[in-house]
């Protein structure tokens, strides 16, 4: 169950932030479009919806985020290795394997740096405040529309940040058991078989016509 969670994590995140943020700006619009409506726009008009920009521009940084993730993961990520493919096998391997530790201390480094960032502006208020420990140190800014604490909203840049880590690691990890890296096949749709996805020529050259 655990490596099933891992394995999909970035698809169960990006899939619900995007469903939540498409409800959001639906809604959005359909009030926007009732406030101008005579006989009810005075009742919709009581209904504050300044926030959803807001949170829905919140929920796409965060796509990105974990989207990033979900690239390395799956190898989608843009990459020029004409001339890696160039070079001899080992040297290809030690190019390969150089490239999967500078993004995995990369993504580290910006993971630790966002930890404190997100640490300093207010979390750590909110984890004394849990514990009921005494403290002096600043609540921390809110959001403008939202009046969220700033440091759960970035709190996308350290998560983010260490799932890539994670994700070069493991990529890393099969690349020295089989040396293969993750590769994307952009015709393939998950859940059709190939016999459902191979069409006939006839088709095609009738669809060409």
């Amino acid at each position: 169950m655990i490596n099933r969670v891992l394995n999909h994590l970035e698809e169960w995140l990006i899939a619900f932030l995007m469903g939540a943020a498409t409800i959001v700006i639906f809604v959005q619009v359909v009030h926007r479009y009732l406030s101008t409506v005579p006989g009810i726009q005075d009742y919709v008009l009581h209904i504050n919806l300044g926030w959803a920009q807001e949170l829905c521009i919140y929920m796409f940084v965060w796509m990105c985020k974990f989207g990033a993730a979900y690239g390395v993961r799956t190898g989608i990520h843009v990459g020029i290795d004409v001339l890696v493919n160039r070079l001899p096998v080992d040297w290809r391997k030690r190019t390969v394997l150089l490239a999967l530790i500078g993004g995995a201390l990369f993504t580290g480094i910006v993971g630790a740096l966002g930890t404190r960032f997100v640490w300093e502006n207010g979390m750590h208020y909110a984890v004394f405040h849990v514990l009921g420990i005494a403290t002096d140190v600043p609540e921390g800014p809110t959001t403008p529309d939202l009046e969220w604490p700033t440091w759960a909203i970035y709190s996308a840049v350290p998560l983010g940040s260490f799932l890539m880590c994670f994700r070069f690691l493991q990529v890393m990890r099969g690349f020295l058991r089989t040396g293969d890296l993750p590769h994307t096949d952009h015709a393939h749709v998950d859940g059709l078989s190939d016999d459902d996805q191979t069409f006939d020529q006839p088709v095609l050259q009738g669809a060409a016509r």
